[in-house]
């Protein structure tokens, strides 16, 4: 585990710098663990993959704890107590998510470039892709986009070698062993296999993100479009 400052206002603790369920476990501990029981000053904890940044409000540290050279070294300490009791910091259960999708030679650009990159046919592409359930190691590049994995090395493609400029929002992607959902238009380089209709983010509710860190997720083809797999 290392510490380190993000600028003058947020630091970082990290327990790796690999994909992990168990680091990512360790980091939404970490994470929860700040959301229960926040230092004064504390803006936000948000986990990543295998690593928590801990967001502050500088003078409210340094006026908290005048014991400390700088509001890093204070928390610091604080953090790394915290870290050391992770497995006293209570899980939490929360319902399988399933998100419905679409396939269609136009929703799904690059379903036959999974097929010659794992040499399987589409229906048995779609069928290890739908058998997966997928946890969600930590939201990043836009406000809702869930970074989801593990896919199966089958069908693990790499990110494409060229970007699109355009990718429409609601789209199913994979890159490598990750997958995710386009909460918006923008440029992107996954596998696009699919589309979904819900909206993944929603600046107007009171949760605008669908999906948050730790949740799991099941994909299914909606029922009147099961046919278009064949």
């Amino acid at each position: 585990m290392r510490i380190f400052p993000l600028g003058n206002s947020a630091l970082t603790i990290e327990f790796g710098n690999e994909i992990s369920l168990d680091l990512n476990d360790k980091a939404h501990a970490l994470a929860r663990h700040f959301a229960a029981h926040p230092f004064p000053g504390l803006v936000e904890a948000v986990p990543a993959y295998s690593s928590v940044s801990l967001f502050y409000e500088t003078t409210v540290v340094r006026d908290a704890y005048p014991g400390s050279l700088t509001a890093f070294a204070a928390l610091s300490s604080i953090a790394e107590k915290a870290a050391e009791n992770l497995e006293l910091i209570p899980a939490t259960e929360r319902p399988i998510v399933e998100i419905p999708i679409q396939i269609s030679d136009t929703l799904s650009p690059h379903l036959e470039g999974l097929c010659e990159f794992s040499k399987l046919n589409r229906i048995d592409v779609l069928d290890i892709f739908l058998a997966g359930t997928y946890r969600v190691y930590m939201l990043g590049f836009l406000p809702g986009f869930a970074y989801m994995g593990d896919v199966d090395e089958r069908i693990a493609a790499p990110r494409l070698k060229t970007p699109r400029t355009k990718v429409p929002k609601g789209s199913v992607g994979i890159a490598g062993k990750q997958t995710g959902i386009y909460p918006l238009e923008s440029p992107g380089g996954w596998n696009i296999i699919g589309r979904t209709d819900l909206d993944m983010f929603d600046p107007s509710s009171p949760e605008p993100c669908l999906l948050r860190p730790g949740d799991e997720v099941i994909f299914v083809l909606r029922p009147e479009l099961r046919d278009l797999k064949s």
